[in-house]
C-alpha cells in the first residue's frame, strides 16, 4: 500500500506512493470512476482462512524478504513474525517491515496485517506506522487499522488477477486510499534474488492525487520483488527470501 510513508518501496527519488484502494471482488470499471464510488465491502470472518499462501503474496510464518533500493542503498527487511491480530472478527497475519538507511539508521518500522478469504484473495487489514529521524520517531503518519474511524480492509492481491481490473487496497479517508490496476500477468522479471517468469504487474497510485504512480511486480511464490516509478528513476528490488 505511501505518500504517507509505506513499505517496499525504496527509490532513488521521492516517490509519492502508491495509491491503492479498489473494490473487493468484482471485475471493475475505469480506476478512475472507481476511486469516486462508495465503498463499503462486506466483511465476514466465517468467510475468511488461517493462512496467506496466494501464490503471488504468499506469507508463511518465519520468512523474511530483504530489497533494496539500487543506488540509494537503503534496505527493507519484511518479517512474517507468525503473530496475528484479530481485526472486524478476522485473524490476520502480523508482517514487521522495517526500512534503514546506507547508514543502517532506521527510517521506518511498520506492522502490518494481512488476511486471506475462501476465495484465495489476500486482504489488507491496515498498518502501524512509525517514522523515525536521528533515531528519534517522529511521526504516526499513514497508520489506519479497518473498523477504526471509517477505515475499510482492501485487497492487495488477487488469487487470479485478470488485465484492466483495479481495486481499493486500503481504505481509510484521507490517510490511507491507495489503489491498483492490472497491467499484465506472464511478466518476467529479473533481480538480484532471481529470475521470476508469469508475473503480475500493477500500477498502483493514490486515489486522493493519482500522480505520480508506480509499478509493482508479484511473482510466483515470492510476492513483490521490484518496485519502480511510473515516471523518473528509481528501483527498489529483492535481494533475498529467508524461509524459517
Amino acid at each position: 500500500m505511501n505518500s504517507e510513508p509505506k513499505r517496499l518501496i525504496i527509490s532513488l527519488v521521492a516517490v509519492v506512493a502508491v495509491g491503492i484502494g479498489g473494490l473487493a471482488l468484482s471485475r471493475i470499471r475505469p480506476a478512475a470512476t472507481q476511486a469516486q464510488e462508495a465503498y463499503a465491502p462486506v466483511i465476514r470472518p466465517a468467510d475468511f482462512v488461517g493462512r496467506v499462501d496466494n501464490r503471488y503474496f504468499p506469507l508463511a510464518p518465519g520468512t523474511t524478504f530483504v530489497s533494496r533500493g539500487a543506488g540509494s542503498g537503503a534496505t527493507e527487511t519484511m518479517v512474517v513474525t507468525g503473530e496475528t491480530k484479530t481485526i472486524m472478527g478476522v485473524k490476520t497475519t502480523q508482517v514487521r517491515d522495517r526500512e534503514v538507511n546506507k547508514n543502517n539508521e532506521l527510517i521506518e518500522d511498520t506492522y502490518d496485517w494481512y488476511a486471506q478469504d475462501k476465495n484465495g484473495d489476500v486482504w489488507y487489514f491496515g498498518e502501524d506506522t512509525t517514522v523515525y529521524k536521528h533515531g528519534k520517531a517522529v511521526s504516526k503518519a499513514g497508520t489506519w487499522e479497518a473498523g477504526k474511524n471509517g477505515a475499510l480492509p482492501g485487497i492487495i492481491m488477487k488469487k487470479h488477477p485478470q488485465v484492466d481490473e483495479s481495486w481499493r487496497q486500503e481504505y481509510s479517508k484521507g490517510v490511507a486510499e491507495d489503489m491498483a490496476q492490472v497491467l499484465g500477468t506472464t511478466e518476467t522479471v529479473t533481480v538480484p534474488a532471481g529470475t521470476y517468469t508469469n508475473c503480475v504487474k500493477t500500477k498502483d497510485w493514490d486515489a486522493r492525487h493519482p500522480y505520480p504512480a508506480e509499478y509493482k511486480y508479484y511473482c510466483p511464490d515470492a510476492g513483490v520483488v521490484l518496485e519502480t516509478p511510473a515516471v523518473g528513476l528509481g528501483r527498489t528490488e529483492l535481494i533475498s527470501i529467508r524461509h524459517k
